[in-house]
């Protein structure tokens, strides 16, 4: 096993306020890490360390590989990774690019944020908080019939996926939700601002849970169903507080799942990535997913 090298470990000297537990004869074992996805958490270091910006090359895999310390196997898979979520722009015959960042107004900045990381995942949410927190208030003050029925039909369609477990159909009413509740802002920097965050927060998702369910979703749904009411009641202030709390729900997932993965001894970055059930064409990584649970 290669020794992880300091793109990776600075990443995570990120968590350094976290006390690691003791891990007794009966701890629970700390969740697998594949290859490719150490990998693309050090790629993204990389790309911070070195300035890059959107639009500048990047070596090939086989340079990759060689700075990152990884297999080539592996190196290609972070990079479908990170093309698939908006993060690398790979063209063929001409390289491996960093892609614009899909942020908005602070392209350059938002071009380094890396979704594995405590810090900057919590400076997102709190974001979030701010952005959201906001919008649900104006909506409840300004949103008009229709918008208020917007927002209740989503809402109920995203309890309705959670009581029969539906991914896939909760992670659309979600969105719609939140977008609803956005344009009932009647403000199109604040709606704008909240696509845009809810798609950086979309690749902390990808990278950290898979596309797996981080929490509950039915949780998740009776919280969209009570900032629904408050935004119908006009209660303005309770709607703002409803948003903060469904927020920091989210915060509080991704937070545990990123003290986990702290804590994981992690996986040889040179291993290979199994072929997919055909045995050829599959990346072996994850597709990438909406926010499941919490967003």
């Amino acid at each position: 096993m290669n020794q992880i090298n300091p793109w990776h470990k600075r990443g995570l000297a990120l968590g350094d306020s976290t006390q690691v537990p003791d891990k007794g004869d009966d701890a629970t074992p700390p969740p697998y890490r594949p290859g490719y996805e150490l990998v693309a958490e050090q790629l993204l270091d990389y790309i911070a360390q070195q300035n890059l910006r959107p639009g500048d090359r990047l070596p090939t895999e086989q340079g990759l590989a060689q700075i990152l310390g990884a297999s080539r196997n592996v190196t290609r898979e972070a990079v479908k990774v990170l093309a698939a979520i908006g993060r690398l722009n790979v063209r063929r015959g001409a390289g491996i690019f960093v892609a614009a960042s899909v942020g908005g107004l602070l392209d350059d900045e938002l071009s380094h944020f890396r979704p594995t990381s405590m810090e900057d995942v919590r400076m997102l949410l709190d974001y979030r908080k701010v952005i959201e927190s906001e919008t649900a208030r104006r909506a409840a003050s300004l949103a008009t019939p229709i918008e208020v029925r917007a927002i209740r039909e989503s809402a109920e369609s995203s309890l309705a996926a959670a009581t029969m477990n539906d991914v896939d159909t909760f992670a659309k009413a979600d969105a719609a939700f939140h977008d609803a509740v956005g344009a009932a802002s009647h403000n199109v920097f604040l709606r704008a601002s909240v696509a845009g965050v809810r798609r950086l927060a979309s690749q902390s998702d990808v990278l950290l849970f898979h596309g797996d369910v981080p929490g509950s979703l039915e949780v998740a749904a009776h919280q969209h169903v009570a900032i629904a009411e408050a935004v119908a009641a006009g209660a303005a202030d309770l709607a703002e507080r409803l948003m903060v709390e469904h927020i920091a729900t989210t915060q509080s997932q991704f937070e545990r799942k990123i003290r986990d993965r702290l804590f994981s001894p992690g996986a040889d970055a040179t291993a290979e990535v199994p072929p997919g059930p055909s045995g050829s064409g599959s990346t072996g990584a994850p597709p990438p997913s909406a926010e499941a649970a919490a967003s």
